[in-house]
């Protein structure tokens, strides 16, 4: 019984430790950061050396700067890229059999747009599935080089995704070059 009271006061203090955050690094895409989901009263100094250091990783500089967004939902991989930082490299890496990137291109004013996927992979089964144009009609599929003319200016999405006719790897890393 007496070692029981002994033992409650250290299991309250171990659950009462906070967890400690380790940095990772990824050379393809951003690290998520933990925010807390509580405010507290700050002073705004305090604030703006947080932001300082959340943004000061060389990636997120970026990111930042080019105006890419990234997201996962569903198997979809969603990247928005501002039209106006164009031409633009992205890495990205499928790490299931059926995902799907979407890259969400806004205020995309040439008339002709070309993409090109490549990758390391001798046989991964890759391709521009569909484009949605800026009037919300879909063309395709395509193959790993795309280059299509464009009536409207707008929203772009390129859709990449594998081939159901084609076999081969559908796990690996690639990058998409945008111009």
């Amino acid at each position: 019984m007496k070692k029981l009271f002994l033992l409650i006061p250290l299991l309250i203090i171990s659950c009462k430790k906070e967890s400690s955050v380790t940095e990772t690094q990824n050379t393809d895409s951003l690290a998520a950061v933990q925010q807390p989901t509580t405010l507290e009263k700050t002073d705004s100094a305090d604030v703006r050396m947080k932001d300082s250091i959340i943004n000061n990783a060389p990636k997120t500089k970026e990111v930042l700067r080019t105006g890419v967004m990234r997201e996962v939902k569903n198997g979809q991989i969603i990247r928005m890229v501002d039209g106006e930082h164009l031409p633009i490299t992205l890495g990205e890496e499928f790490t299931n059999e059926n995902e799907e990137l979407v890259l969400k291109i806004t205020d995309f004013k040439n008339p002709e747009i070309k993409a090109k996927i490549s990758t390391k992979e001798k046989d991964f089964n890759i391709r521009f599935n569909q484009i949605k144009l800026p009037n919300g009609d879909y063309d395709g599929p395509f193959g790993r080089d795309l280059t299509y003319d464009l009536k409207e200016k707008g929203e772009v999405w390129l859709i990449i995704g594998k081939s159901n006719m084609a076999s081969g790897n559908t796990k690996g890393s690639f990058t998409v070059s945008i111009e």
